[in-house]
């Protein structure tokens, strides 16, 4: 019998390039091509707010209106994508509710990744919130679009029986996009995963697969690598990655394409043992 492997990608940075823009909202510094996971880090209470639907409402909302009443106008819901500690919603909410962050501060950023990223397949914005000092310090757009190799990839690895999923701290809105372009089924796709959810996500697939194998890039990916029968970090997105994420990797790939050979390797390793 064929070994059943499930193959989990995280979506931004490792099936999509990104380009990430970030502006400090006590100075209206804009900072390039940033990891918002590391803005989160510097602090040990902060978390990365993102908001669940279209960026439409925020292009054409009143540039004054705060984040907060532009939320409630709109009936917009938010999540906590990731955290530096245990931070509840209701916490972050009460944080955007006092905070004077606009619309207009939000139109900025996704403005410069337009911009910057004119093709663009996905793009999300959001907050972060430092509950430890009550403050909304940086605003923030991510705008990506799949590499070359990505639907390749995502075909043959179906095509030779493995299951694909994604597991992700973006919100559903783009990620159901970016799953039914490349083929993956809506009931595998993971959205606002934190990386405690990632790990469960790893954990609970361990027991229905014989094998297991993660893809990542970033910190928030580092519980799940660890947790999989086979951690594979990626370097794609080109940017430098702390050495405890490289660690607790098992593989370290430079481009996606690479994982279907690691799969062949395990469906091999299966056939040559029966």
């Amino acid at each position: 019998m064929q070994k059943r492997v499930a193959v989990v990608f995280d979506s931004a940075g490792t099936l999509l390039r990104m380009y990430r823009v970030a502006r400090e909202a006590a100075t209206g510094m804009i900072l390039d091509d940033i990891q918002t996971t590391l803005l989160v880090a510097l602090k040990p209470r902060r978390a990365l707010v993102v908001m669940n639907g279209d960026l439409e409402s925020i292009i054409f909302s009143c540039p004054p209106m705060t984040f907060h009443q532009f939320l409630e106008a709109y009936g917009v819901s938010i999540e906590i994508s990731c955290s530096s500690g245990p931070i509840e919603l209701d916490e972050a909410y009460g944080i955007i509710q006092k905070s004077s962050v606009c619309v207009d501060d939000l139109r900025g950023v996704i403005s410069i990744v337009r911009g910057r990223c004119p093709d663009v397949f996905y793009l999300a914005a959001g907050i972060i919130v430092d509950v430890q000092e009550g403050t909304v310090p940086y605003v923030l757009s991510t705008g990506g679009r799949m590499y070359s190799d990505t639907p390749l990839t995502i075909k043959q690895l179906r095509e030779m029986g493995a299951d694909v999923f994604i597991a992700s701290g973006d919100g559903y809105h783009n990620l159901n996009r970016l799953a039914a372009t490349v083929g993956i089924p809506g009931k595998d796709v993971y959205g606002v995963a934190s990386p405690r959810d990632k790990e469960k996500i790893i954990l609970e697939l361990k027991e229905r697969y014989d094998s297991v194998i993660m893809v990542g890039d970033g910190m928030n990916d580092i519980l799940a690598l660890r947790a999989a029968d086979i951690g594979i970090m990626t370097t794609q997105q080109g940017d430098e990655r702390p050495r405890a994420l490289r660690d607790a990797a098992d593989r370290v790939i430079d481009n996606i394409n690479e994982v279907t050979g690691i799969v062949k390797q395990v469906l091999s390793q299966t056939c040559r043992s029966l």
